[in-house]
């Protein structure tokens, strides 16, 4: 049986470990982990061999999937992801192949053999372009009229007299909303968690949580911009940041 050399990219350190271990485990070697697309840009520009690339799709920065879209000559390539979403978009091609976190052993026993089998080549980069979504945008108010904003910029969403803001960490911008709700209709798969009655959340721009009064927590956006979350919303949330940094 063929040893596979496969590189590992993802910015969770132990989710690089435990890929890389559930790796050696089936006999294949692991050239290398890298924890960002800066660094997976720098590793493609070197000579270094590798029958196949585990890559996180969802990193901080510039993203893998950006990164191998502009980079000829890549190995064949396997998503790696906690959404679903994600993994359909990916699987669209034939030629492409995915895990989903957290990742066990059989599945991947799967993905291995259809690599060996040669199920899964190399994409080009109009194929990879393609898999790169565009970035959602939702308009903003700014004087009699309004500009978009990027969805991934956003921390959070604040509810205040019946008008919606959306904040990028102390910057609050006045949106078309007049409920929460209403967001979280337009963006159903984000995975935004109601903290508060007021405050809707978007998990992955957690940076840090810390113990708030019993049973609370508070978490921080950005610096010197923390959220409390309310008693009944503590476990969910605690649930959904740890997703999101699997």
């Amino acid at each position: 049986m063929k040893s596979l050399k496969a590189l590992v990219v993802d910015d969770e350190p132990l989710a690089r470990e435990r890929l890389s271990r559930l790796l050696l485990e089936a006999g294949c070697t692991v050239v290398a982990e890298l924890g960002d697309g800066v660094a997976l840009l720098q590793w493609l520009k070197e000579p270094h061999e590798a029958d196949v690339i585990f890559l996180d799709i969802q990193m901080p920065g510039l993203s893998g999937l950006e990164v191998l879209a502009e980079a000829p000559d890549t190995p064949p390539v396997v998503f790696v992801t906690a959404y679903s979403t994600y993994a359909v978009r990916a699987f669209e091609l034939a030629a492409v192949d995915y895990l989903l976190k957290p990742v066990f052993e059989d599945r991947l026993a799967k993905c291995l053999q259809r690599l060996r089998d040669r199920l899964i080549r190399p994409l080009s980069p109009t194929e990879l372009k393609a898999l790169v979504p565009p970035p959602i945008r939702f308009p903003i108010r700014a004087g009699d009229g309004e500009i978009y904003m990027e969805l991934e910029l956003v921390t959070h969403f604040e509810l205040e007299q019946n008008q919606v803001w959306a904040c990028r960490g102390q910057n609050r911008y006045l949106t078309r909303w007049a409920a929460l709700s209403e967001v979280e209709q337009t963006f159903p798969e984000d995975g935004m968690v109601r903290i508060q009655r007021h405050l809707l959340l978007r998990p992955g721009m957690v940076k840090g949580i810390r113990p708030a009064s019993v049973g609370r927590i508070k978490v921080m956006v950005a610096p010197k911009v923390e959220l409390t979350v309310s008693r009944a919303m503590t476990p969910k949330t605690k649930e959904c940041i740890q997703v999101g940094k699997r």
